[in-house]
């Protein structure tokens, strides 16, 4: 009976790793065949040819990507995007959480506050209402205009009003019986602590901002101030030729496919970066900031 189950245990585990295997590959697979045709020759990404390793192997996209102008600067509007906005978020739903993980006999109004933002989660004033608010503040063409109206991320908010709920009570009290108040106690108490879940969040908003698009749409009247996705979006979606303006003596080596495929690896790398340095806080993040007292 025992070496049965001891058979059947380590078939389970064959079975799981090569199922966990199976998805880790149909996962990286889009990523390897993109990163394959921008290093293959435009006839062979014309033609189909290129799967998983590159065909007749040239730099010339990246080549081309690097030099292209519009581009780059693309990249530093996004970048600066992510370094204000992801600092903004983040302070703003400390701010926001911690006096809304204390109880009511604490907070007063914490349940009126709660709901405001509860019906903010399922509700929103729309496009319009939203686009004449940014257009009326003076905020289009701006950084402003993609960093201040999702500055509040409610969801956030909440998984951090949740771990900050968790932490033992004792540690706050001992903080006030050594003269410490609210703001000392959150910084050096509060936030030390919640390294998961701030890793995660900061995770969150990394991607979030790196990934929006429709924002620099309608709001950015120059190309010039587009962030790099809703670059890329003219670039891949609407193929838009004032901004793939390609030199002639690089038009023998690329391709449209070539191109596009360079600009979208590009355009995922620094996330495919930053994320295996915050992965090992992000399930501890999601589990302890997800389950309320």
């Amino acid at each position: 009976m025992v070496e049965s189950m001891l058979w059947s245990r380590k078939l389970f585990v064959v079975l799981n790793y090569m199922l966990l295997s199976m998805l880790a590959f149909l996962c990286l697979f889009p990523i390897l065949h993109v990163l394959a045709i921008s290093f293959s020759s435009s006839t062979a990404a014309s033609s189909g040819e290129v799967v998983l390793w590159p065909v007749d192997f040239n730099t010339a996209a990246y080549q081309y990507v690097l030099d292209n102008d519009a581009f780059m600067q693309s990249m530093g509007v996004s970048l600066k995007r992510i370094v204000v906005g992801s600092a903004i978020q983040m302070l703003l739903i400390v701010l926001t959480a911690f006096p809304l993980s204390k109880e009511a006999r604490v907070f007063k109004w914490r349940t009126l506050y709660v709901w405001y933002f509860f019906v903010t989660l399922l509700f929103s004033g729309g496009l319009i209402p939203t686009y004449m608010v940014v257009k009326d503040t003076g905020l289009m063409d701006s950084i402003w205009a993609l960093v201040l109206p999702i500055a509040v991320p409610v969801f956030s908010v909440v998984l951090l009003l949740n771990f900050f709920r968790a932490l033992p009570k004792e540690l706050e009290e001992s903080a006030f019986i050594d003269g410490a108040g609210y703001m000392v106690t959150l910084w050096h108490i509060f936030v030390p602590l919640s390294k998961p879940a701030m890793a995660t969040l900061l995770l969150f908003s990394l991607v979030s901002h790196w990934n929006a698009w429709f924002d620099g749409l309608i709001y950015m009247n120059s190309p010039e101030n587009y962030p790099l996705q809703s670059y890329l979006q003219t670039v891949v979606i609407q193929h838009d030729p004032a901004l793939t303006d390609v030199d002639e003596n690089l038009m023998s080596q690329l391709s449209d496919r070539t191109l596009k495929s360079a600009q979208i690896f590009i355009g995922a790398l620094p996330i495919l970066l930053v994320y295996p340095f915050l992965q090992k806080y992000f399930m501890k993040g999601i589990v302890m900031g997800s389950v309320k007292e």
